[in-house]
């Protein structure tokens, strides 16, 4: 999984971006402090993972990661070459998601690009650069599609989905918003537009907001309307405390976070959020080798996440036995839940759940 933090300059980017991957992006007060995308690499964190170890004892522990990539703070006029323009768009494309960063802490020695604090605004100032960037795209597809049904009708359908696609932009409206049968979705994806990515609105408050409950912060609430309007996500957090807990001991980051009325970190909630937005699960391989876990889409059935280990796996594929985690943890062992008939054996029908337990059979 691949997550952009995009945002105006200065809103707190690249502040979280180092907090979240302790990799050292340059952070300061002007804007285009970023310029190229910095990439950080990020453990899944899942406490069912550390049990299997503290079982297993494996000579290697596996979590599941995710990729950040802190992209460029972008401008008005950025979709006609404004800023860094073109360049931070492509960035995005490449993205599976959009962790879009939204300032609602006022600070006058953070200065602000447009002057002033303003969510709602610095909302529509990015979506509207998206907006613009995705009708050339579209209207390159338009055009091509128009040139295919003069040879054959079929692609009609296409065309009158790809106008509907285009009046929501025009409306100032992002594609994710357009109603789509499952083939019509499928058909958007090919396309590559920026509006379509899914989106969480990452609300960057003061600690002092976290402290007196995020519910009391006007701006956050602006965040909040904002994102319901267009079927989008919303996460507070506090780049300024993630920034203080990253190299904290997990005690005393624990405790930290007790003292803000917190019992997860921002990381911890953004993979949540992330995972559930993209309609992710994990699944869990576990032995004296490695312990592991493997990220798959909701739905995936049992031969093709067997696939994701290896493609001899899904070619091969026998039977899956599988144990939920939580019956695995309350037994103790793997034995003594087999010995309670809570280890299954499921063919290539069976579709995987989150936390299943997993040994593959298979023959090539």
């Amino acid at each position: 999984m691949k997550l952009g933090i995009v945002g105006l300059p200065n809103v707190g980017k690249s502040t979280l971006f180092n907090a979240i991957t302790n990799a050292g992006a340059q952070a300061a007060n002007y804007p285009f402090c970023t310029i190229e995308p910095n990439v950080g690499v990020v453990a899944v964190p899942d406490k069912r993972l550390d049990w299997l170890a503290d079982l297993c004892h494996p000579r290697k522990y596996t979590p599941a990661t995710i990729e950040f990539v802190d992209i460029a703070g972008l401008v008005r006029g950025a979709s006609k070459g404004e800023g860094l323009g073109n360049k931070f768009l492509a960035n995005i494309r490449e993205c599976d998601a959009v962790v879009h960063v939204v300032r609602c802490f006022v600070n006058d020695d953070v200065v602000h690009v447009e002057g002033s604090v303003d969510p709602k605004r610095d909302i529509e100032t990015i979506n509207v650069e998206l907006i613009l960037s995705d009708l050339e795209v579209l209207d390159r597809r338009i055009e091509k599609t128009r040139k295919l049904i003069k040879t054959d009708k079929k692609y009609q359908k296409e065309l009158d989905f790809f106008l509907r696609v285009k009046k929501t932009l025009d409306a100032g409206q992002a594609a994710r918003t357009v109603e789509c049968t499952e083939d019509e979705a499928a058909l958007l994806a090919t396309v590559s537009l920026l509006t379509a990515k899914p989106v969480i609105y990452a609300a960057n408050m003061s600690e002092d907001d976290f402290k007196g409950g995020v519910e009391h912060n006007a701006l956050f609430q602006v965040v909040r309307q904002a994102a319901e309007a267009e079927g989008a996500a919303v996460l507070p957090i506090c780049a300024e405390t993630e920034a203080e807990i990253a190299g904290m001991e997990p005690e005393e980051k624990k405790l930290f976070l007790a003292d803000m009325g917190l019992s997860e970190s921002g990381l911890d909630r953004l993979i949540r959020a992330c995972y559930g937005l993209l309609g992710l699960i994990s699944f869990l391989t576990a032995g004296e080798e490695e312990v592991r876990a493997w990220t798959i889409k909701k739905g995936t059935k049992a031969p093709q996440a067997a696939g994701k280990i290896h493609t001899d796996f899904e070619r091969g594929f026998i039977r899956a036995e599988v144990v939920a985690f939580d019956d695995l943890k309350k037994c103790g062992t793997m034995a003594a839940a087999r010995e309670k008939g809570l280890v299954r054996s499921e063919g290539k029908d069976y579709v995987m759940q989150d936390g299943d337990v997993v040994l593959f059979r298979f023959n090539v």
